[in-house]
């Protein structure tokens, strides 16, 4: 397996296109899931059918760089489209990128199914963009990918600080005077070149899971953002090359379902023994917690348990209050000196 992935054109190009989607796709959507933001990814992902339609009708080509333009237009409007929404409407986020996400995607299935139904040859394949076609990736496109995802990381790389604190408190970085509605626009751009770059992968319907998962499944494991971003990162890049694998092997499995089906796996375990967060840990803790809470402290279970009070010896009667006048010890008072 090992020989084909390295010596395979075909497994070869699968297996880097895929992980490099992965890697891409869990770095920036580490700060999708932080900002509560996973359903952004799967509006973007729909809106980018209707670009893809309209650029293979405007210039008659599926050259890859084309669609994809294509895509990057069209998620870009849907992006601002809901950010506007947003602000100067009374329409909730959740609302707007329901609305954004089924208008975009019925545009485009109407246009898919004009382009499906007209006598042009060439058109065979578009549909494939609605589940993805990892299977069909050239070097061209994988080379396209890298390109895209190398700039997406190095702009990550470069901005980490003022992404991490839009994540964390976004309202101290605009007390901080930091452009926080350009970054924001930024980060959300970056998102959309995550989702051109997986259309060929997984495709529009399934993109959103690349996405969220990876960076969901690293969140178990840690607290420290830049330890997230790396668990996300080989996650991510692990269930592609799985999937590409997989599909292989099993020529009737198509390899994009078959990767989301792997982050998933990966989910499940991180969801259940996650050092950080996972179930199992968690409940492990809130037993030790529950154990030590009814345990009695030291001097109670002392006294419980019988134990000699101390500085009286063991054994030793305890001696009976005297009375005032009588024999035995004296009282004494408060005030110190002798009567008259």
């Amino acid at each position: 397996m090992l020989h084909d992935l390295i010596f395979d054109y075909t497994l070869r190009n699968v297996a880097l296109g895929s992980a490099i989607l992965g890697v891409v796709s869990g770095v920036l959507g580490c700060f999708a899931v932080l900002r509560r933001q996973g359903l952004m990814g799967d509006a973007l992902s729909h809106a980018a059918l209707p670009g893809i339609c309209l650029a293979y009708l405007l210039t008659g080509s599926k050259t890859p760089i084309v669609l994809m333009l294509g895509a990057a237009v069209a998620g870009w409007l849907g992006m601002v489209l809901i950010l506007r929404v947003i602000r100067h409407t009374r329409i909730d986020s959740g609302s707007a990128l329901g609305i954004v996400l089924t208008v975009f995607f019925g545009i485009g299935v109407v246009l898919l199914t004009v382009i499906q139904k007209s006598n042009d040859a060439n058109q065979a394949g578009l549909d494939k963009f609605l589940f993805g076609q990892a299977a069909a990736l050239v070097q061209e496109q994988v080379t396209t990918m890298a390109v895209l995802g190398g700039v997406a990381l190095l702009v990550v790389a470069l901005l980490y600080k003022e992404f991490k604190l839009l994540a964390f408190d976004p309202e101290f970085a605009q007390s901080l005077d930091l452009p926080t509605r350009r970054l924001d626009l930024l980060l959300t751009g970056l998102l959309v070149i995550a989702i051109v770059i997986g259309l060929n992968t997984v495709g529009v319907v399934l993109m959103s899971a690349m996405l969220v998962a990876p960076a969901a499944a690293a969140r178990q494991w840690t607290n420290s953002l830049w330890r997230m971003i790396g668990y996300a990162a080989l996650f991510g890049a692990g269930s592609g090359v799985a999937g590409a694998l997989i599909s292989v092997s099993e020529s009737r499995l198509p390899t994009g379902p078959v990767i989301i089906l792997s982050i998933t796996v990966i989910l499940i375990v991180s969801l259940l023994f996650g050092s950080a967060r996972g179930v199992f840990w968690d409940w492990l803790r809130q037993q030790r917690n529950r154990r030590s809470l009814e345990a009695p402290p030291n001097g109670e279970e002392g006294a419980a348990s019988g134990a000699p009070t101390a500085g009286v010896p063991v054994g030793a009667p305890l001696a009976a209050p005297s009375r005032a006048g009588g024999s035995g010890t004296p009282i004494i008072r408060g005030g110190g000196g002798s009567g008259a």
